[in-house]
């Protein structure tokens, strides 16, 4: 592996939401225990550049949804060597409120879309509320001036971001949800995103109920263990046990800052 395209991987946790287990999946849960989700953005970063994985959300997204942000976003960011305002990629994986917030944070950045998403979140489908209840309405647009500024590169499919990484279009979760694979120092690591929000629905063939398509859930996730190197490399979305089971990216960023392509406790 050259170094060029081989790459350290940062989840950076900025928020969390307490929630029953039966919020989780399709079909409810029998067990009567809490289950919150984290939220995360995804830095890909070696020598030669730097790529952001999705931006979050702000805090008047965050008071209007009852989310809890911990730690701001920057910082996060930052800890590891990551100025945002110089970051010139950023891979959003869909358009959700949780995934494509603070664009104003990265001034410098290309922003990496599915075509399909963007169809999705300006079209038609987005006059039914049930559909676009996990779009915010400000983040669409700031992403169409971004489009007419220039700064919006689009995807069909299976697409190169740079030497290492590429995007994959999954669907399922969103019409344009795409994952990230990244070459590492331990293989091919699966950024899955919404592709997979917890580790049991990958292992248990779950699906959150946030669905645009079932079958494209389902079938995401073979895709998601066909590109990663083994289970063990695909990273799922939300699911608090990311921070358990990888390293923190230094001492004093535990339960803030991990480090993905490092080998997870097994």
């Amino acid at each position: 592996m050259s170094s060029d395209d081989v790459y350290e991987v940062y989840a950076v946790k900025y928020a969390h939401h307490p929630r029953k287990a039966a919020e989780n999946y399709i079909g409810g849960d029998p067990h009567d225990v809490l289950q919150p989700l984290d939220y995360f953005v995804w830095a890909i970063v070696n020598s030669e550049r730097t790529i952001v994985v999705d931006t979050g959300f702000d805090q008047t997204v965050a008071d209007r949804r009852k989310r809890q942000l911990l730690k701001p976003l920057r910082d996060g960011l930052k800890a590891v060597g990551v100025e945002a305002d110089k970051v010139e990629t950023v891979i959003l994986s869909h358009m959700h409120y949780d995934h494509c917030g603070n664009h104003t944070m990265f001034p410098r950045a290309r922003f990496h879309v599915q075509d399909k998403e963007m169809d999705f979140c300006t079209g038609r489908c987005m006059c039914h509320a049930q559909l676009r209840n996990s779009y915010e309405e400000d983040y669409v647009v700031s992403m169409v001036r971004n489009v007419y500024a220039g700064r919006v590169m689009f995807h069909e499919g299976t697409d190169e971001i740079a030497p290492g990484v590429t995007v994959h279009h999954i669907g399922g979760h969103a019409k344009g949800l795409q994952s990230v694979r990244v070459k590492t120092r331990r293989g091919y690591v699966m950024v899955a995103s919404d592709a997979v929000h917890l580790y049991p629905h990958l292992d248990e063939a779950r699906v959150f109920p946030t669905t645009y398509n079932l079958a494209e859930v389902l079938e995401g996730y073979e895709t998601l263990k066909k590109l990663a190197s083994s289970r063990q490399h695909i990273v799922p979305g939300h699911d608090p046990a990311v921070m358990k089971l990888y390293p923190a990216a230094k001492p004093g960023l535990e339960d803030w800052v991990v480090r993905l392509d490092a080998e997870p406790k097994q």
